[in-house]
């Protein structure tokens, strides 16, 4: 075995490291002063009054506007909730120490999102709001007929939900916490993680959409300001842009350590200033930009979280707005997380750039290395008292939206998709409870028709959204002693291989069901199931094996062919194996058995998006509203609500819940439209995509604009 070579020299830089030396000791043994801690208490006033704001003027009793914010929303709150449920507080851990690791060439995944931000405004939401449909898995069940692809879906996007957003969001907000309290005690890790939960699940349970999206934009402008205060701080303290540029590639810890190939660990690449590169240092260009759609098409036009915002839109002109507006945001990650982690490295070398195994363990924890830190030094380390504050309260912030944005989606996914599918066993098994414990089933048979049980009324399903949202802030405080004990490395790389596997599929199935109308429910399925066994298969073999760290002397596990197959092929580059084999099979298939009939399609597919006719459902297709058979769909619907309970009949507790889970009373009313023949529902849901001619045209150049400006930025870096 070739021994390690430890390599001593000085770090350009170094200086700079001891002269900014850190913070002193503040309240209570923290980092923070008492102007810093003014500023959280001043930032959580802030939050507070938006989500009360927001949560009195919401339609929170109903399922369209708990779920949907009543499809009232305006371009400028869907833009910046668009952005704020992106940007989480692993976009500031992980794209700043992406940026001081390889420079760059992270901003590539915000450059492309750009694209995919107008594919989702221009191709999938106008499907998607001619379908009518709350859920990207209702979608699928509506277009290919049948339950097993939605329920599957539904099954994978919860299942991504808890163990990737939730867990890389919340070890990155409670890493932040813990080091600026100055702390490594877990039960005041545990505390202030669980109190973050719990506000979060608040919001969601409470308000429902309108709540987090308004919070969502007032955290957005919280986030961008001040991230652009660190960054211009960050930039100055190395000297400028052009001082950045020309120290980073000199920017080395003073302890090294040499790898088994030769070359010296932790060196910056040649390439840092480029997006594009070649396939040398684990970013090929090929990968960046075939891959690259694939992944943002997968995020932004199929993930509910996302597409959840633009169904939230009042027309369509607004919903393509938003999507501008957020791509225009998308331009800032570069300047306000990649520059200040690359600046990082070059003020704070021996920590943010530590090469040696054991060094960066003592470090940080991490034998793969501290760079996932660069963000966090920043902060403690150059920010005055007050704007330590500000920062704090940022990535609380991205915490926040992040957390609030997953639990609303969840809850959606499961109240639409999971719960309509269960409910009728779930309810014969409570009655069994009641029979079982109390002796009432009897008592309440005549009273309760078995009829009853086929149909969910609309407070029951809000009810039960509400429910799912509470769930989920259980299984997030469970959570957290197991992201704790995951380590930073360890769980980002589990993150994205998680995405890589299943995003390509997924990604697949959605842009054959919105372009290919001959694609039929067998082909669909079948294509999918090839594509995410292959996603199984490899993740399965890379998390077999512990690849050791550059620097370390134990020896690389994996087999030979473990290698070849899957350690030499970028992830990126298996997206593009398994969507081409995802299409190939679903085609095939598709084309071997029987065809969907065209009455089936209408408003369905991109092609028939503005068709006015009737549409025929599928067999199996059943109407999120309740359990009866599904007809036609309303881009707007208003839901009949049960019948309004007086406040006055009730004793205190019962009126506070009903206020809480969405219970209508006498005093509050109802929006209830007119009935509508199918004629006029099908004509209706085809006319909503029609825009007003002079704000089509200013969203157009808008459009265009943006991707003018997204080429010449990927030209500028190339």
């Amino acid at each position: 075995m070739e021994e390690v070579e430890v390599v001593e020299e000085m770090a350009v830089g170094a200086g700079v490291e001891e002269d900014m030396g850190g913070v002193g000791v503040g309240v209570g043994g923290s980092r923070l002063a008492w102007l810093d801690l003014m500023v959280i208490a001043g930032y959580v006033i802030v939050i507070l009054a938006v989500g009360v704001w927001s949560s009195r003027r919401s339609q929170k009793g109903s399922l369209s506007g708990y779920f949907l914010a009543s499809r009232n929303m305006s371009w400028i709150p869907v833009g910046g909730s668009l952005f704020a449920s992106n940007i989480g507080s692993g976009h500031f851990i992980g794209l700043a120490g992406a940026g001081a690791a390889s420079g760059v060439v992270a901003h590539g995944y915000e450059q492309a999102a750009i694209y995919g931000l107008l594919v989702l405004g221009w191709v999938f939401v106008p499907v998607y709001m001619s379908a009518g449909v709350y859920t990207m898995p209702e979608y699928l069940g509506m277009r290919f007929g049948g339950e097993r692809i939605r329920v599957f879906l539904s099954a994978i996007s919860l299942a991504l939900y808890i163990f990737t957003k939730i867990a890389a969001d919340l070890y990155a907000g409670a890493l932040f916490i813990q080091l600026t309290l100055n702390s490594n005690s877990q039960e005041g890790l545990y505390l202030i993680a669980i109190a973050l939960v719990v506000v979060a699940g608040i919001f969601t349970i409470t308000g429902g959409l309108t709540t987090v999206v308004y919070t969502d934009l007032m955290q957005t402008v919280l986030m961008v300001a001040g991230s652009l205060v660190l960054a211009v701080m960050s930039i100055n303290a190395v000297g400028g842009y052009n001082s950045l540029v020309e120290r980073y590639q000199y920017a080395t810890a003073t302890k090294r350590a040499m790898g088994k190939d030769g070359q010296v660990c932790g060196e910056p690449p040649p390439d840092y200033m480029n997006l594009l590169r070649s396939g040398e240092h684990g970013y090929p260009w090929p990968s960046m930009t075939f891959g690259m759609a694939i992944l943002q098409i997968w995020y932004w036009c199929t993930d509910q979280v996302i597409v959840q915002r633009t169904l939230a839109s009042r027309s369509i002109t607004h919903g393509k707005a938003g999507t501008v507006l957020a791509a225009y945001l998308k331009y800032l990650p570069l300047f306000i997380m990649v520059f200040p982690g690359m600046a990082a490295r070059i003020l704070f070398p021996d920590r943010v750039a530590c090469a040696d195994p054991e060094e960066c363990r003592a470090i940080c924890g991490s034998p793969s290395g501290c760079t996932n830190s660069a963000y966090i030094e920043l902060v403690l380390n150059i920010l005055p008292s007050g704007l330590r504050g500000l920062m704090l309260a940022v990535m609380m912030a991205a915490l926040m939206s992040s957390l609030t944005s997953v639990f609303n989606s969840t809850s959606t996914i499961f109240t639409i998709d999971i719960w309509r599918l269960i409910r009728h066993r779930v309810l014969l098994v409570w009655r069994g409870v009641q029979w079982w414990c109390w002796g009432r089933w009897r008592r309440n048979r005549a009273a309760t028709p078995r009829d009853e049980m086929k149909e969910a009324t609309e407070t029951e399903m809000v009810v039960v959204g509400r429910a799912a949202v509470l769930v989920l802030v259980v299984i997030s405080v469970l959570w957290i002693p197991v992201i704790q004990n995951s380590g930073n490395a360890q769980l980002f790389d589990y993150m994205n291989t998680i995405v890589s596997t299943m995003c390509a599929p997924i990604m697949s199935t959605f842009v054959m069901a919105v372009s290919i109308p001959r694609v039929n429910e067998k082909g669909a399925f079948w294509g999918l199931m090839s594509g995410i066994g292959l996603g199984v298969i490899r993740f399965c073999t890379e998390f077999a094996y512990t690849i050791p760290p550059c620097g370390s002397d134990e020896p690389d596990p994996r087999p030979y062919l473990v290698k070849r197959l899957v350690g030499d092929v970028h992830y990126m580059y298996f997206s593009i194996i398994v969507f081409t084999i995802t299409v190939t099979v679903a085609v095939c298939v598709s084309l071997t058995s029987e065809r969907i009939p065209e009455h089936k399609l209408y408003r369905l597919t991109f092609w028939s998006r503005r068709d006015p006719r009737v549409r025929t459902p599928h067999h199996h297709t059943v109407s999120p509203r309740s359990d009866k058979k599904a007809t036609d769909s309303d881009p707007s619907p208003t839901m009949t609500l049960e019948e309004p309970c007086n406040d006055e009949e009730v004793g205190c507790w019962q009126r506070v819940t009903r206020r809480v889970f969405g219970r209508k009373t006498m005093n509050t009313s109802t929006n209830i439209q007119p009935h509508l023949t199918l004629e006029e529902e099908a004509r209706q849901a085809a006319e909503f995509l029609t825009e007003p001619p002079f704000w089509r045209e200013v969203v157009n150049v808008n459009a265009v604009v943006c991707i003018a400006l997204s080429t010449f930025v990927y030209g500028f870096y190339a």
